[in-house]
């Protein structure tokens, strides 16, 4: 019984996970030939409507709103896709982005703050995020002092919230300082561990890439370098601009100052770049191996069920793999953000 029941549950994820990557094979196929590189582009990069599913050659999709300033009037347009103004346009050129058509007949890009499908996620995980502590608070708010410990899913989200509070925030930035930078570290922590938990969800409302786009990891990396620099004591600027070196690799040339002062700006490009370029990855390799279900079967029946079997194997493996991963760049982000601001907190010594 516990293995027609695990069957059937492999069964059910599989076609969660090919119905939609089916749909957009008949959405971006041409004459029946799959194109992988545009299928997987396609899912990496944003856009303003929310693909659901092609059905006989009708595309099912979410249109989102379109908010853009002319860059000629200076007046702001509220639309939708399908009724954009004829001065506006997609370029496909620029992975389909909004631009304006000057009155001289040149093109530019007007200022675009439209709800996208990465926004649109954004706003998914924040109301998630908002019902889940919601949960929790009003668990605690109802409980009194004779309670027992929560359990279930309030006392999960306990001891998550209690391992980053001690293990990864209060270790390493200092119990004298720790309190000022947990909410933000535990608000950045459970932020991305949703965004990529909703992210591997293969239908609506989950799907979108939002960790793996760079304007996200972008902005993260910014706030924690704003947590990091200004709050920073004076004996972290002391050892980037005066640091306990040689005197000739501090004057007449300040070669260790100008190390020092780039690795200001190294440490939250790593963080962005690392956070990126990982959960990117993982979507392109889902959807590659994905698209080779299909593609297999498009070579013929032989192709088909040994690829299909190969494809199939590695898809669970890769989803998987992704669930950790998951969890690990959401806990190496904060962790690496406590690091960096503990370094900035350091004491005198002697």
């Amino acid at each position: 019984m516990k293995q027609i029941r695990s069957i059937l549950f492999l069964s059910i994820l599989l076609s969660l996970m090919l119905l939609p990557l089916q749909s957009m094979a008949a959405h971006h196929g041409v004459e029946g030939e799959l194109n992988i590189s545009e299928i997987v582009l396609g899912h990496l990069s944003d856009d303003y409507e929310w693909h659901i599913a092609t059905y006989e050659g009708k595309t099912i999709s979410i249109p989102l709103p379109i908010i853009v300033r002319s860059s000629a009037t200076g007046s702001w347009t509220f639309c939708m896709p399908e009724t954009l103004p004829k001065n506006f346009f997609f370029d496909g050129a620029h992975h389909g982005k909004i631009y304006e058509k000057m009155p001289d007949g040149t093109t530019t890009r007007p200022l675009d703050l439209s709800i996208t499908k990465t926004v649109a996620q954004i706003w998914i995980v924040v109301f998630v995020l908002l019902g889940i502590f919601g949960y929790c608070t009003r668990w605690y708010k109802n409980k009194d002092e004779k309670s027992a410990a929560p359990r279930g899913f309030v006392g999960a989200m306990e001891m998550i919230v209690m391992t980053i509070n001690d293990e990864v925030v209060k270790s390493s930035i200092g119990e004298k300082h720790y309190k000022r930078f947990a909410p933000y570290l535990l608000t950045v922590f459970f932020f991305i561990l949703t965004a990529n938990l909703i992210g591997l969800i293969p239908i609506f409302p989950g799907g979108a890439n939002v960790t793996g786009n760079i304007n996200i990891t972008l902005f993260l990396a910014v706030c924690s370098m704003i947590a990091i620099n200004l709050f920073g004591n004076k004996e972290y600027w002391k050892d980037i601009f005066w640091p306990n070196v040689p005197v000739l690799l501090k004057a007449p040339v300040p070669l260790m100052p100008v190390i020092e002062l780039f690795g200001v700006f190294t440490k939250p490009f790593a963080l962005m770049i690392r956070l990126f370029a990982n959960m990117m990855a993982g979507h392109a390799v889902i959807l590659s191996f994905t698209c080779v279900i299909f593609l297999g079967w498009s070579m013929g029946v032989g192709f088909g069920l040994g690829l299909n079997a190969f494809s199939i194997i590695m898809l669970l493996f890769m989803n998987c793999l992704e669930l950790l991963v998951a969890f690990v760049q959401a806990y190496v982000f904060t962790l690496l953000s406590a690091v960096f601001i503990g370094l900035a907190h350091q004491e005198h010594e002697g």
